[in-house]
């Protein structure tokens, strides 16, 4: 340990005399590079060594810290002097390391609690020849613990997932929650593509963590639709609300990213319920000021055409009226159908009566409006696998771009009116269940103005 301290003291900045033997330079700059505090004690209790992270601690140079026995009667309370000496060199004893915190003192008169771990050091015999001692202060050791312990509680208990993605977009470490919502393991997902673990919004996210690479996280959560792909092969499109974090390494001098972490919590349900209350209130806003609008018409099949106009908006592309001839009967089928109001093809515009009406529409058996007459409700259908959408719809007398169709009967006083259809484009969703209840309650209203359309001209 002699030895050592004389390469220290000697080395430039640790006492400012001549250079020691080969080494000493390269010795004192690895010690003095050190994020924290060193020193050393040899078998006496004298400090050999005294980096300059255990100066800006506190406050003592190398200079005036080398060569003194102990911290008794500048580093440490004269009081204390005697414990923490005693605990320190008993790690000669003692074979690991041994952790301790102690009351030291700061050049100024300070006080600064330190946590310290310390251990024997052998020498060439195999001998205890003293011991070295590293410590920091206790809440920068306590801010060290919690960042740890917060990670390790984000990749193993952690109810979000958390995902930390590198540089190239590809996920280096993944919880447990986030291999479960990937639908991978913890370990297979590693070093993979985005492209190969969901099958739609990777754009959206990789947008999303280039945002983030580049400048820095959003200010708030971002909501973004995927979709999975499952073993089944069977897709689940979820919405995972999302925050993000740039990673920059704390060892450069200027900031280096090291990638994102991602953090995200699956929100589907509670999304689609919000999508499906803001649906229901518009739709009821719309047949509110359906009824509105139709009550200021004088002739009722007007109002009937004004409820069709209403309903369309946000639900369907397309709207036919097709009305039962000779006023209707009493359903169960065999009734004959007449166009009598339709949207315009091809382009948004209002509904209005068909020109040179009265001529039957040919519908053929098993046509959805004639399946919907019969049953006396309402009758989904699409294209599905039955050729082009524009066949499909050729066949069954609709615009050729329908693509899915939604036909529900109008009764009034026990008859049947006709039938009402709505029909969407490819670019939307086929027509739920729920879309049936709307059309249902629309069809109430058309029917009962269509009613008294046919009673005013009986």
């Amino acid at each position: 340990m002699s030895a050592s301290r004389s390469e220290i003291t000697d080395a430039p900045g640790a006492g400012g005399r001549e250079p020691g033997p080969p080494g000493a330079d390269l010795l004192a700059a690895l010690l003095d590079g050190m994020d924290a505090a060193l020193c050393a004690f040899d078998a006496a209790g004298v400090v050999t060594h005294w980096n300059r992270e255990a100066e800006r601690i506190l406050g003592w140079s190398a200079r005036e810290a080398v060569g003194r026995r102990g911290f008794a009667g500048w580093a440490v309370r004269s009081a204390d002097a005697a414990e923490v000496q005693g605990r320190l060199m008993a790690a000669m004893d003692a074979p690991g390391r041994q952790v301790h915190e102690f009351a030291l003192l700061r050049k100024d008169g300070g006080r600064v609690l330190v946590r310290t771990q310390s251990a024997r050091v052998l020498g060439a015999d195999g001998k205890p020849a003293g011991v070295y001692c590293a410590f920091s202060e206790v809440h920068t050791q306590i801010d060290l613990e919690r960042s740890i312990a917060l990670s390790e509680a984000l990749f193993e208990e952690a109810s979000w997932g958390v995902v930390l993605v590198d540089v190239d977009l590809r996920p280096a470490v993944v919880n447990g929650e986030a291999a479960r919502a990937l639908g991978a393991g913890r370990t297979s997902a590693l070093g993979r593509p985005l492209g190969e673990l969901l099958e739609q919004g990777v754009e959206e996210l990789e947008g999303a963590l280039h945002h983030v690479l580049a400048e820095g996280a959003p200010r708030g959560l971002v909501d973004l639709w995927v979709s999975v792909a499952p073993a089944e092969g069977r897709e689940q499109r979820r919405c995972w609300r999302s925050g993000f974090v740039r990673l920059a390494s704390p060892l450069a001098e200027e900031p280096v990213p090291l990638g994102v972490g991602w953090l995200f919590h699956d929100v589907t349900d509670a999304k689609l319920a919000e999508q499906e209350a803001n649906r229901l209130r518009f739709r009821s806003s719309q047949l509110h000021r359906a009824g509105r609008a139709a009550s200021e018409c004088e002739d009722p099949l007007e109002a009937a055409t004004a409820y069709l106009d209403f309903a369309l908006a946000g639900f369907a592309d397309h709207a036919l009226l097709d009305v039962a001839e000779g006023g209707g009967g009493t359903g169960g089928g065999g009734e004959r159908l007449v166009r009598a109001v339709a949207s315009p093809a091809g382009a948004p515009g209002p509904a209005a009566g068909v020109a040179g009406g009265g001529l039957p529409v040919r519908y053929a058996p098993g046509h959805p409006a004639l399946q919907a007459v019969e049953r006396l409700g309402s009758v989904r259908a699409s294209a599905g696998a039955e050729g082009t959408p524009g066949e499909w719809a050729e066949r069954r007398q609709w615009p050729e771009e329908a693509a899915h169709a939604l036909c529900t009967v109008l009764r009034s006083r026990g008859r049947t009116l006709g039938v009402l259809t709505f029909l969407r484009g490819a670019a939307r969703p086929a027509f739920e269940r729920p879309d049936a209840v709307y059309a249902e309650s629309v069809a109430v209203l058309t029917a009962s103005a269509l009613d008294l359309a046919q009673s005013t001209g009986d």
